[in-house]
């Protein structure tokens, strides 16, 4: 295992997630919950702005390794899949929403390893799609953790329609990835 900055944020934002779920587990009596879903979406935050930046500076100081580039993936989808199981847990979003994106993750996971095992990692890439739908999903996530009003804004509305917009993305692209590699695993191999 390489020990590089890119892998050391990686490892930080697998690290953040305990520290971010905790926080809803305190005794109301110890902090307000405004306080409580500021810190959190604040952890949440830095945990997607670290997946940003340690494939940026992977790829900027030339330290990509498999090791980062298989740590990475599931670094984001613990963050997703703890951060969805507590706002399902909040009630600030809905069961099917949590189940399709986190039993989509796992599919497309399980793909890309059928795939990389004959060779054709490559032909699951990451598609214009998937930055669509992880962008969307993000932003929606950090905005059900913060839930409260923002300059007259309804916070909770409007992450509500992100997360299914998210999900409605998160169907679609993993059609695109399993029709995609339905075709490319077809192909004869030279």
């Amino acid at each position: 295992m390489p020990i590089n900055l890119p892998n050391t944020l990686t490892w930080l934002r697998i690290l953040l997630i305990p520290v971010f779920l905790m926080f809803y587990y305190f005794p109301e009596t110890w902090m307000e919950r405004q306080s409580v879903n500021f810190i959190a979406a604040g952890i949440f935050l830095l945990a997607a702005i670290t997946d940003w930046l340690d494939g940026y500076l992977a790829r900027k100081l030339k330290q990509t390794s498999a090791f980062g580039a298989f740590l990475d993936p599931v670094a984001d989808k613990l963050m997703v899949a703890a951060a969805l199981i507590l706002l399902l847990q909040l009630g600030r979003v809905d069961a099917i929403v949590a189940l399709v994106i986190i039993g989509r993750e796992i599919a497309i996971s399980a793909l890309r390893e059928w795939m990389a095992g004959d060779g054709q990692r490559k032909n699951v890439a990451v598609a214009f799609i998937g930055k669509i739908k992880t962008a969307s999903q993000m932003i929606a996530i950090l905005l059900l953790l913060y839930h409260e009003p923002l300059l007259g804004l309804d916070i909770q509305d409007i992450g509500t329609w992100l997360i299914y917009i998210a999900a409605v993305l998160t169907v679609i692209s993993m059609a695109y990835y399993i029709v995609h590699a339905f075709y490319s695993s077809r192909k004869p191999s030279h």
